[in-house]
């Protein structure tokens, strides 16, 4: 009775915490040293595994704008990509990855601020970082000013916590 319960309980989490393409997230979080369940944390934040367009454009399990992916094509050094790549899985979680590898070391391996950026855009996240510095303390997540972003940040930080706990064999944690 006991095994049945367990696997009930499992099944309930799975259905409340998504995860597929386990095989793409561990490849990308190791390709890109990433922390695989902050990449599960942002494809739930953003689609839930569910993708969609979003109203603002952006594309894909972690909803990249395509002027980003072209941004991020240019960067990283390819040439041959196209707004309608965004939607394999493969390719949308590659520069989702990239993106976050990026944000990552802009911020010294900060992942409130990565992921604050990730949400709110670079250029934001700078200028919270250089007026909490003016002040002298250090941005901290109730001090993000947009409400939306800090619940986001809130959110895929508990998120990720969540996916180490719930999927660490699929994730390649164990």
């Amino acid at each position: 009775m006991g095994l049945v319960i367990s696997e009930l309980q499992q099944a309930s989490r799975n259905l409340a915490l998504p995860l597929s393409d386990a095989s793409i997230i561990r490849e990308q979080a190791a390709e890109k040293r990433l922390d695989p369940a902050l990449i599960a944390a942002v494809i739930y934040a953003e689609t839930k595994f569910n993708p969609r367009p979003s109203p603002a454009g952006a594309q894909g399990l972690m909803q990249i704008l395509p002027a980003t992916a072209y941004y991020l094509a240019h960067l990283s050094g390819g040439s041959r990509f196209a707004a309608s790549d965004l939607a394999t899985p493969s390719i949308n979680l590659a520069y989702g990855s990239y993106y976050l590898r990026y944000l990552l070391d802009h911020s010294d391996g900060n992942e409130m601020l990565a992921v604050a950026a990730y949400n709110a855009g670079l250029t934001n996240v700078d200028e919270w970082v250089a007026h909490a510095r003016a002040e002298g303390t250090r941005l901290s997540d109730e001090a993000i000013p947009f409400p939306e972003t800090r619940e986001y940040v809130r959110g895929v930080l508990s998120a990720q916590r969540d996916y180490r706990a719930t999927y660490p064999r699929q994730l390649g944690l164990q």
